[in-house]
């Protein structure tokens, strides 16, 4: 069983800071440079990356809407994903333990070659610690009735991210409250107002802790659908194929080849408000390690609410849900971003 929670709220920030980092102050930075953003163009379908970092250091496979054409200037996407996850698997013999408060912050920037060609870049900061949110998450439970097991078997506010394997061995992650990640780039085509395709790579720029970073480049083609049959309806489906060597100490139990799946819709129903929705699917991460958050797919529903500005961007807010409880994904999560 696992819980997790999460908040994605637009940002910039490419700056590496030798200092300890404050997530607090992060998070009210985030919302004040979103607010002074001049808004530009929206994607579709908001993108998708898993933030589980047993996920995220392994594939570089993820979602990439379809890119509407922007000739003559830049676009970009902020966001800061904090997520709070206590998760535990417990099989006999194998053990995998994750209690920790998660920051990403990422730019991603968009760039028109021609009128089918374009170019994208995506930067990332991180950061993983004991946190503050426990306290809040306790009372909350205790107030709506919710009873999380997990989280009452470890204390407030401690971090501990440990796996244990069938073997014998294991491995003890450490926190750390601010690194770079990997860099990600990718080059796209679209073939037509509905298909498009984007190789992308992330190349290993990761400073974090073992655990974190994918530490070598990995490669994924990633196939996005487009479909408008109404004026306030749009369809978009995603296929993923990604491969990324085996490296560090589990290099015995990963997986080099991953697939991905998607399929979503986003539905106008007043004025500038839209609702959206969007299933994502991914192939299982590692292999013979008994435990189900490393062994199992990753099936997650990304939904919310959007709100186009006149200039072109969007405001969104939405929560993911996992759909496999005991997968990789994180099971909850709840998300503001802003694209312009």
């Amino acid at each position: 069983m696992s819980r997790s929670y999460a908040a994605e709220i637009s940002f910039v920030n490419r700056t590496y800071l030798p200092v300890a980092v404050n997530p607090r102050s992060l998070v009210i930075a985030a919302l004040a440079t979103a607010l002074a953003m001049s808004p530009s163009v929206a994607q579709g379908l908001p993108a998708f990356v898993p933030i589980n970092p047993v996920a995220a250091s392994r594939s570089g496979v993820y979602f990439q809407p379809y890119r509407q054409p922007v000739p003559g200037r830049w676009t970009a996407a902020i966001a800061l994903d904090y997520a709070s996850a206590i998760e535990v698997n417990e099989p006999p013999g194998a053990t995998y333990l994750l209690d920790s408060e998660l920051m990403r912050l990422r730019l991603g920037l968009g760039h028109d070659l021609g009128p089918k060609n374009f170019v994208l870049a995506d930067a990332e900061v991180g950061g993983s610690y004991a946190g503050f949110l426990d306290g809040f998450l306790n009372w909350y439970h205790r107030t709506f009735g919710f009873r999380v097991t997990e989280r009452e078997r470890r204390p407030d506010d401690g971090f501990r991210y440990e796996i244990d394997l069938p073997d014998g061995s294991t491995r003890l992650r450490s926190s750390s409250d601010f690194f770079l990640g990997d860099l990600r780039l990718g080059i796209g085509h679209r073939f037509t107002r509905s298909l498009q395709t984007v190789v992308s790579a992330t190349l290993p720029t990761s400073t974090a802790p073992d655990g974190y970073g994918r530490g070598v480049v990995s490669v994924s083609l990633l196939n996005t659908v487009r479909v408008q049959p109404m004026s306030r309806l749009v369809l978009e489906g995603g296929l993923g194929l990604g491969y990324t060597p085996s490296h560090g100490d589990l290099d015995a139990v990963q997986r080099e080849t991953f697939v991905s799946g998607s399929g979503g819709a986003r539905y106008r129903f007043w004025g500038r408000q839209s609702l959206f929705a969007n299933l994502f699917y991914h192939s299982p991460y590692y292999h013979d390690t008994t435990l189900p958050a490393l062994d199992r797919r990753e099936l997650t529903l990304d939904f919310g609410w959007l709100l186009a500005t006149r200039g072109g961007g969007e405001w969104r807010i939405g929560m993911t849900e996992d759909m496999e409880p005991g997968g990789p994904g994180i099971d909850l999560i709840f998300r503001l971003g802003h694209s312009f």
